[in-house]
């Protein structure tokens, strides 16, 4: 096994959306001569025809807020995906998947996700769930559009633009991306720093900035008075909960849409 450790990549996105089908492309076209892939699926995954083109494959489930997955998942292996539970929630997976990458020594490579683009036109409530995907995804892939009007895809991209998302999105073709190379270049480029290092808060402030007082300033403490900073860390907006466990931000059901 190889010194360094194994690149994961988180797959999100709906059941049914060919998230497998770009798995396998993305295996056979990205990949160098030596790497080994292990393609982790969700147990409430169904069996798709794509399946036996992705290799060794392993399954995982979302228990009590963690994942639980075969503790050889990460052995011997190159490049990790994770096909995330299409009828689950993406951000309580999100939530889990963090610390199961870090405890198993694995580094973050890339959140991909696929738009189902025919089930996002069909049901607008469901932008705000892709939303939250998008949010924590470096690359997004817009797949099944056949019979989706240009005018709405063209919408749905310039939605993330006009927000300066980083994120690099893509149209699929049959199922396959322009360069799987490209795709799984690691580089970072999502909104969301959840993966990032923690950053601290300061008085509600960066602590990374730099307050200047001016002399006599009326907030400069007394001597020998110890002054009370409160510091906390910054949580991504997905993750904030209410005193009662619910999140702030919710979203939609995505399970009660595929089974209509």
């Amino acid at each position: 096994m190889s010194s360094e450790k194994p690149l994961v990549y988180l797959i999100l996105g709906a059941a049914g959306s060919g998230r497998r089908e770009v798995v396998a492309d993305l295996i056979d076209g990205g990949l160098a001569e030596g790497d080994k892939a292990v393609v982790l699926l969700s147990t409430g995954e169904a069996p798709s025809a794509h399946d036996e083109k992705l290799g060794t494959q392993k399954r995982w489930t979302l228990m009590e807020g963690m994942i639980s997955a075969p503790e050889d998942a990460l052995v011997g292996a190159t490049h990790i995906f994770l096909v995330a539970d299409g009828r689950g929630n993406p951000v309580d997976q999100i939530e889990a998947f963090k610390p199961w990458v870090d405890v198993n020594g694995g580094e973050l490579g890339r959140v991909i996700c696929v738009v189902n683009c025919r089930l996002a036109e069909q049901h607008r409530e469901l932008i705000a769930w892709y939303e939250a995907c998008i949010h924590f995804s470096d690359v997004v892939l817009l797949a099944c559009r056949e019979g989706v009007a240009n005018k709405w895809m063209s919408d749905f991209q310039n939605r993330f633009k006009d927000q300066f998302f980083p994120c690099h999105f893509e149209l699929l073709k049959a199922g396959r991306v322009k360069n799987p190379a490209l795709i799984l270049d690691p580089q970072p480029r999502r909104m969301s720093h959840y993966f990032d290092e923690a950053d601290w808060l300061v008085d509600g402030a960066d602590a990374e900035d730099d307050v200047e007082m001016g002399e006599g300033d009326d907030d400069e403490p007394m001597d020998g008075e110890e002054e009370e900073v409160e510091v906390t860390q910054a949580e991504d907006p997905y993750m904030e909960r209410l005193a009662g466990g619910h999140r702030i931000k919710v979203i939609p059901d995505i399970a009660k849409f595929l089974e209509s």
